[in-house]
């Protein structure tokens, strides 16, 4: 072959290559930043089971990347980070979809540990009569978190001599309560489940919407396989307020649980509105738990809500968002972007260090825009009807108000755990 003949044949695969090394600059310099912004933010630890990936084995083969529909993991140097760990919800499908075996899934990281309940195979605590399913246990993936609930119930329906009003208290109707209700159905067991929000889905009904959900198919009791593999969170709560609908399923919605009490082969479940007494009780509850609360008069108004779901419903209106971290800044960017709508910001700090740069510069722009009103060392002191008061360096100012959204975090269940006896293991980093 000659030397033009050779250039002929050279010129097409140096471009593939030029575009190919182009394509994974710009996507390796786009994931740096993402990784950088979560550092920068104080965001580096994942909230749940999450992947730890061996550089010494990892070849960048970028199967991982693909895989995770959070976009929680990218390439740096040729090699796949976790670029964005609070994202991660911990489904695994980066290390079942790694050729080198270079993930493996772990709680906690070595600078902070997460504490996870202590359970045996059927999901019973070292307390008889406890068990644990789903997100409180580490288990935030809906498809396990289902058949964690769906096991447990199984387990509870095993036990003998109740005599008892309930055979079970259910708490919480996320995937695992849920299923878990279903199973109580099915096994024809004397059952109640509570939920302290007003709807049901637990950390699902927060995401924001179109968010991708499920990545996997799952089995629930009564109603079969449910044979959608990736579904919005929409699509997914539509389905099912459709099984509550088939099924005649009773969830009590705006009740809370405030005690677990030990009796004789059984518990009294104190809540917000009444008392079970029950041979066990089913905690599918979340890890963000009880969300925290202002403690100021009116906080119970119905206008009161402490994470945003649609921002549409908040056009032409006064909105009061309390809050330092990036759900704070999100929600009062979201909310001001509606039309007709005027949004205060409120936040204790003088400073909104925990939030991301990109949120801290979008909120800036639209704060100079005259769209959010920014009260830095502020403080909320009354919630009436049809007004907010807060403190503000010593003075008191009275503001227009149809709705507040507080995002202040949530009290975590393990006080709780550990009160009633179960046993907690803190985790740095390990299975």
């Amino acid at each position: 072959m000659n030397i033009e003949s050779f250039a002929i044949y050279l010129a097409p695969l140096a471009l593939i290559v030029f575009f190919y090394l182009r394509g994974r600059y710009k996507k390796e310099s786009s994931a740096i930043e993402v990784f950088n912004e979560a550092i920068e933010a104080g965001l580096t630890e994942p909230s749940s089971l999450h992947p730890e990936i061996n550089p010494n084995i990892c070849m960048g083969a970028g199967s991982c990347i693909a895989a995770c529909p959070e976009d929680a993991i990218g390439m740096i140097k040729g090699k796949a980070v976790l670029i964005n760990p609070t994202h991660c919800i911990g489904h695994g499908a980066c290390a079942t979809a790694c050729p080198h075996d270079a993930i493996k899934l772990v709680f906690g990281t070595a600078k902070r540990g997460m504490d996870i309940p202590q359970v045996n195979p059927n999901f019973e605590t070292n307390v008889p009569g406890i068990f644990i399913a789903g997100e409180l246990g580490g288990m935030g993936l809906i498809r396990k978190a289902a058949g964690q609930g769906t096991q447990a119930i199984e387990s509870i329906a095993k036990l003998k001599g109740s005599k008892h009003p309930y055979d079970v208290v259910i708490v919480g109707t996320g995937p695992a309560g849920l299923a878990a209700t279903l199973g109580a159905m099915e096994h024809k067991l004397r059952h109640v489940t509570i939920e302290q929000e007003s709807s049901l889905g637990g950390c699902i009904y927060q995401y924001p919407r179109n968010k991708i959900v499920m990545t996997a198919p799952v089995k629930l009791p009564v109603v079969g396989k449910m044979h959608f593999k990736e579904v919005s969170k929409e699509k997914l709560l539509e389905f099912w307020h459709g099984i509550i609908a088939k099924t005649g399923i009773k969830l009590n919605y705006n009740e809370r649980m405030e005690s677990i009490t030990k009796i004789d082969k059984g518990f009294i479940v104190k809540t917000s509105r009444s008392s079970y007494e029950t041979s066990a009780v089913l905690l599918a509850i979340g890890r963000r738990g009880t969300p925290r609360k202002l403690g100021v008069p009116g906080e119970d108004l119905p206008k009161v809500v402490y994470h945003l779901i649609e921002a549409e419903q908040y056009q032409n209106k006064h909105v009061l968002v309390v809050g330092g971290g990036d759900s704070a800044l999100e929600a009062a960017i979201a909310i001001a972007e509606q039309p007709g709508t005027t949004v205060t910001l409120s936040y204790r700090s003088d400073a909104f260090g925990r939030g991301k740069p990109k949120n801290r510069d979008r909120l800036k722009e639209m704060a100079d825009r005259g769209r959010i009103s920014v009260r830095l060392k502020s403080n909320v002191k009354l919630v009436e009807k049809d007004k907010v008061v807060i403190e503000q360096e010593g003075k008191m100012i009275a503001l227009p108000n149809d709705a507040v959204i507080v995002c202040a975090g949530g009290i975590l269940p393990t006080p709780m755990l550990k009160e009633i006896g179960v046993m907690v293991e803190t985790k740095f980093g390990t299975t």
